[in-house]
Formats: structure tokens, C-alpha cells, sequence
């Protein structure tokens, strides 16, 4: 059975902790629904100030389909090129946008977000999906949380 820490050291203490934490969780398993429900829940239970978080994957050359996901229901297929997640997975970059408001074509699955993050999910040459995560606040996400959830997305890498 799983245990989480408690998270009471710095930002990056706490992000390095959930990071380890991702690591042990999913040590030895390779379905990937499997990894991203324990990714998405693991970091809906240690991030504060969100709303959603969750994984959109590949399907096909031209889209994103709702993957394993903490939150209210969301948009289930998402255009490459369309929002924050297809905007992120067709540039291949993760994208932090202080203000969704002010990102053009956002897409609005839930209407109380205000910031957002997404990180992709490459391995090897090939696009995985994106790692999406939502808060109801502006400027949530900064480059600390970039540079760990992109640690953790490469930690999740090496368990696909």
C-alpha cells in the first residue's frame, strides 16, 4: 500500500519528495493508464491551488483524447494546434500561461481556471499525449514548477 509524506520542506524539497514518490509508485509496472491514474492522483493530493489535473494522449496524427484525470469532467478531444494542450503537444514545449484568459483559442473545459500548465509527454521521437494541470487563481505556476513537473513527466517517461 502507498503512504505519501508529508510535503513540509521547500518548493523543490517537496517537488524532488513527490518526484521519488512517482518513482516508487509506479516502479515495475508499465501500463501506462495505469501510471498516469497513480501520476494524476499522486499529484492532485500534493499540488495546492488547483482544480484539475490530468493527462490528454495521442490518438491518431491530429488530436488529444482525456486521458487519466482529478477534477471535474473535462473536454474529452482537443485538437492539435487548439488551447493551451494542443497548442503545447504540437510545439512539443511546455507552456505555463499566467492568465488563460489572455491565451488566444483557450479552450474553457472548466470555467473557475485561470492559470494553466502543460508539459509533454515525449518518448523517444514519438508524443505521448501532454500533462495538464489547472488552477482557479492567476499566476499559479512559475519556472519551479516547469522545471519539476518536467522532471516528473521524464520520471513517468522512464516507466512507459
Amino acid at each position: 500500500m502507498f503512504s505519501a509524506q508529508g510535503y513540509t520542506g521547500t518548493k523543490e524539497e517537496n517537488y524532488d519528495l513527490v518526484i521519488k514518490q512517482l518513482d516508487a509508485l509506479i516502479e515495475g509496472e508499465t501500463n501506462l493508464i495505469a501510471n498516469l491514474s497513480n501520476a494524476s492522483a499522486l499529484l492532485n493530493q500534493f499540488l495546492e491551488k488547483i482544480n484539475w489535473v490530468g493527462f490528454y494522449l495521442m490518438d491518431g496524427d491530429g488530436e488529444l483524447v482525456l486521458g487519466p484525470f482529478q477534477g471535474l469532467p473535462a473536454c474529452v478531444r482537443i485538437p492539435l494546434r487548439r488551447g493551451v494542450c494542443g497548442t503545447a503537444a504540437s510545439t512539443r514545449e511546455t507552456i505555463v500561461v499566467p492568465d488563460v484568459h489572455a491565451f488566444p483559442g483557450h479552450i474553457a473545459c472548466d470555467a473557475a481556471s485561470r492559470s494553466e500548465i502543460v508539459v509533454p509527454i515525449i518518448a523517444g521521437d514519438s508524443l505521448i499525449g501532454v500533462l495538464d494541470i489547472d488552477s482557479p487563481i492567476t499566476d499559479r505556476f512559475d519556472d519551479v514548477d516547469r522545471k519539476y513537473l518536467e522532471q516528473f513527466v521524464a520520471t513517468l517517461i522512464k516507466h512507459i
